[in-house]
């Protein structure tokens, strides 16, 4: 029976071993240098990116014909010309215009990133769409905080934006160790009783077991991994406890880690997106094994969107969709708020939008969960308009007052 048992424990452990041991969730790539030369490993990004479930942050030039076709909803009126005098000169409204759009999208769909200068990417995605990214905070451009690969025969390596030249991604090899540690899941529990479950992002910086949470205890400066970590928990807008996987409990205060300095708590959830939880309205987090894990392999790289789009007077419209006028791809991210949580979802895993109110709408993903939200032009009355591409060429603009629902064919 010993030895029955001694062999059970041994199982799980092999079988633990290899679960840590599968980075294949993780964003992998081959580095080429401005030089020549190139790296091959995990990469890290910018700090709080490691999976290919996280967002990289940035802005599309989006161009668009002035020439827009409403539906034929009596109050629409005629199309018309639209013009604009500056500085004295007339721009006409017909022909073209653009303007920069909001173009997030999960790491999954990349399959390469050609850096153009200082502040520029050109992105080629899995479906091979080509657009040039900007304006990506600090994920794109100089103010990268820091750009790592771990490779196999050099080691962990950290590069400047001006050191790179381009980036392909692809899967990482089955079983593939890191020198930073797993990646960090949990459930963060909200005051107000929501809870997400999800990749970890810490304070915008720490993403990994071996990363570090600092915090003072009765006059003593505490340097804790995150390996070691079990929960944490709001004590006060000034403090949180902390509970160690040993059982030891603690309250830690005095740095951005463990007060309303906190810049946030990121959780990537594959089903739907992420949502980033602010200090006031945050409870608890509970660290756990990851689930639901998705791999390189289950991103697409995006196709047109398409769906249904009803009136509130009982007309139907069906064929590819632009959503405020810029979002047009099931990569694309759709954003709003909800609870004073910010809630970035997917495209792709939207079953309907359905307006609530001229200021909200409500979001129901593919996995049955609903969430009202507002706080953007995604979800209330600022949305640039709805237009569908019918199957004989007409293109049809649905104002927000006069769109009711959206339904999605996935």
């Amino acid at each position: 029976m010993k030895i029955f048992l001694s062999l059970i424990i041994l199982g799980s452990f092999l079988l633990t071993a290899t679960v840590t041991a599968d980075s294949s969730g993780r964003i992998y790539g081959v580095i080429t240098t401005v030089k020549g030369d190139t790296f091959e490993g995990l990469i890290r990004w910018d700090k709080n990116e490691g999976n290919w479930v996280d967002i990289l942050n940035g802005s599309k030039k989006v161009e668009r014909s002035r020439k827009e076709k409403k539906s034929n909803r009596k109050k629409y009126g005629r199309d018309k010309d639209v013009s604009i005098e500056l500085f004295g000169i007339k721009i006409s409204g017909k022909g073209f215009y653009d303007f920069r759009s909001q173009s997030d999208l999960r790491f999954g769909h990349i399959r390469k990133m050609k850096v153009l200068d200082d502040d520029t990417v050109l992105l080629t995605l899995k479906s091979g769409q080509e657009f040039e990214v900007t304006d990506g905070s600090t994920d794109i451009g100089s103010s990268v905080r820091e750009i790592i690969i771990e490779d196999a025969s050099e080691g962990e390596i950290e590069f400047v934006w001006e050191d790179i030249d381009q980036i392909k991604f692809s899967e990482a090899p089955k079983g593939l160790d890191s020198e930073l540690g797993d990646r960090l899941f949990g459930t963060i529990y909200t005051r107000r009783g929501d809870n997400f479950t999800g990749y970890v992002c810490w304070d915008y910086d720490e993403i990994f077991t071996k990363d570090i949470l600092d915090g003072d205890e009765k006059g003593r400066r505490r340097r804790i991994k995150f390996g070691k970590i079990a929960s944490i928990e709001r004590y006060s807008s000034s403090g949180a406890t902390v509970i160690l996987k040993n059982g030891k409990e603690m309250v830690l205060k005095g740095t951005n880690d463990v007060n309303r300095s906190n810049n946030g708590i990121i959780i990537s959830d594959p089903g739907f997106g992420q949502v980033i939880v602010k200090w006031g309205e945050f409870e608890k987090l509970e660290f756990h094994p990851a689930t639901n894990e998705l791999n390189y392999a289950d991103f697409d790289g995006g196709r047109k969107l398409v769906g249904k789009v009803y009136t509130e007077d009982g007309d139907s419209y069906e064929g590819t969709i632009r959503w405020d006028n810029d979002e047009e791809y099931t990569w694309e991210i759709l954003d709003g708020e909800y609870r004073n949580i910010d809630f970035d979802i997917e495209f792709s895993l939207i079953r309907s939008i359905a307006k609530k109110s001229r200021s909200s709408s409500i979001i129901t993903v593919l996995d049955g969960r609903s969430f009202r939200l507002k706080g953007s032009n995604d979800v209330n009355q600022d949305n640039k308009g709805i237009f569908v591409m019918l199957d004989d060429g007409e293109e049809i603009k649905i104002d927000w007052e006069d769109f009711e629902k959206v339904e999605f064919r996935h």
